[in-house]
């Protein structure tokens, strides 16, 4: 049996935001295991479906850049915050975001092989910057999302400086539609998926480990409810489509009015403008998202104090 600290309990309970005895009670019951214990909490019917937490695990920064038809969005990662905030870190997160946009490149070691302009590789370029800011960085991933015609539109959640921030947005909109038409549009929607967390574009692009898991908390919450079988079936497969349609970006109620369906709002767009305007893709990178972060002892101990 895993040993259950108050730093693992306190940490569960601001992930999902069930009590702290539930959440000391999910980690044993999951042998330690926080996303094991998180889907007992949901099955029990103690935590939000996926609680969206604004903590970031890893402090560095993520990037984005756009030229026309095509985005590129960037994390870099640091061990403090106060590396963030650095000149010479901004520059070279923003610098190694434009390398990726002009070479459309879409995975992290081949970026890291990339020529950094002033010399050598962003790979030594990055343990250069180790050795004279003192702190370990990592260049973590970069996606690219462009169209064959149209906009592609960026949006950083509180910047800390031009395109660089801990929360980044890229919206793909393909369409003939004049760009004075296509750039709120799309940074409208940006904003809705910095707000909104969807898992993918539309419910048929939802990964099959992801609905998987969702049916597998939603069978053990609807075994409890003692009906017949065949009820407890389609008490699952609703369970399952509504996270699917609550998950998916087209379907999500748009955050500025709280009810039209994103889809509908694209649409209402292009029939005002008279022009063909799709959604097609977008890229939502949130600074330091599933990485584990290590938690002090001194926050272990104030747990702990708190008696927990």
């Amino acid at each position: 049996m895993a040993e259950i600290t108050a730093a693992a309990v306190k940490d569960l309970r601001e992930r999902s935001g069930a009590g702290m005895m539930d959440c000391k009670k999910a980690l044993t019951e999951a042998n330690g295991d926080a996303e094991a214990a998180i889907d007992w909490l949901r099955a029990k019917g103690l935590a939000a479906a996926q609680k969206k937490s604004s903590r970031t695990a890893a402090e560095g920064l993520v990037g984005v850049a756009v030229a026309g038809t095509k985005g590129v969005a960037v994390e870099v990662n640091s061990e403090t915050d106060f590396v963030a905030k650095n000149e010479q870190f901004q520059d070279f997160v923003r610098t190694v975001a434009g390398v990726a946009l002009e070479a459309g490149v879409t995975d992290a070691e081949a970026l890291g092989a990339s020529a950094y302009p002033s010399g050598g590789t962003i790979a030594e370029k990055l343990v250069s910057n180790i050795a004279t800011i003192g702190e370990n960085q990592a260049l973590r991933r970069v996606a690219l999302v462009s169209v064959t015609q149209g906009s592609v539109v960026s949006y950083v959640h509180n910047a800390a400086a031009p395109g660089l921030g801990k929360i980044g947005v890229l919206v793909g909109l393909e369409s003939d539609a004049p760009a004075d038409v296509l750039e709120p549009l799309g940074k409208q929607i940006a904003m809705h998926i910095a707000a909104a967390f969807p898992v993918a574009l539309s419910a048929a692009d939802i990964a099959p480990d992801i609905l998987d898991r969702e049916r597998k908390i939603a069978a053990e919450k609807a075994a409890e409810s003692g009906k017949p079988a065949d009820i407890i079936a389609k008490m699952v497969d609703g369970a399952v489509a509504k996270f699917a349609k609550e998950n998916a970006l087209l379907s999500q109620p748009f955050v500025i009015d709280g009810k039209t369906p994103v889809a509908e709002v694209v649409a209402k767009a292009a029939k005002d403008s008279g022009k063909s305007i799709a959604l097609t893709g977008y890229v939502r990178f949130q600074l330091g998202e599933g990485i584990e972060k290590e938690v002090s002892d001194f926050a272990a101990e104030v747990a702990a104090a708190a008696g927990i």
